[in-house]
């Protein structure tokens, strides 16, 4: 078990900072979306390969970073159901859900995605637009991310198998926060809460 949390760990590592660096995409998505509309606003002009990168990095921004949402715990899920087990519970159903449900659904796409980057990778393959990118890099990025996510579901497996044969803490402590949905809550009754007291 230690050899599988230090593997863990490392998994946990280069997806967090390959996170991190995709973080940048954004602000280089937002540059180029700003500068492109600037120029099309003031000397009509406009450029499909300028458009066609922010979907490039856009789809960067998602694949890349999708492994380390599972990691911090930030993907959907029906919180108000699953919050109300016990934690060995809910250990058990993350472990269920990774095994039978994130697991075939990322190697089929794996498994379908590969050859079609080959196939574009290899026949030099272009967007259709005039002035249009190369689509390897795009295609590129659908396998690449979820083989991150697939490295990140068995991190996830060997923290949860840890903590449930008492070899490791729980992999969930300091991660999972109040939803957004609950952070909305308590800003109601915070609001409800000034307008009672205004109203006395």
């Amino acid at each position: 078990m230690g050899i599988l949390l230090r593997l863990s760990r490392l998994i946990d590592l280069l997806n967090e900072r390959v996170a991190r660096a995709a973080f940048w995409l954004i602000l280089i998505v937002t540059l180029i979306s700003a500068g492109n509309a600037v120029v099309r606003k003031l000397f009509n002009m406009s450029s499909n390969s300028l458009l066609e990168i922010q979907w490039y990095l856009f789809s960067g921004v998602f694949l890349l970073c999708a492994a380390f949402a599972l990691q911090k715990n930030a993907h959907v899920r029906i919180d108000v159901i699953y919050g109300k087990f016990s934690k060995r519970t809910q250990m058990l159903i993350d472990i269920f859900g990774t095994v039978f449900f994130l697991f075939p659904m990322a190697f089929i796409i794996l498994r379908l995605s590969w050859p079609v980057f080959m196939t574009s990778l290899t026949s030099g393959e272009t967007s259709a637009n005039a002035g249009g990118l190369p689509l390897w890099p795009a295609r590129l990025l659908l396998p690449v991310g979820i083989s991150l996510l697939i490295l990140q579901g068995f991190s996830e497996i060997f923290k949860r198998v840890a903590f449930l044969t008492g070899k490791g803490p729980d992999p969930t402590e300091g991660i999972a926060g109040p939803s957004e949905e609950e952070e909305l809550a308590e800003e109601i009754r915070k609001m409800r809460g000034l307008a009672e007291g205004e109203g006395k």
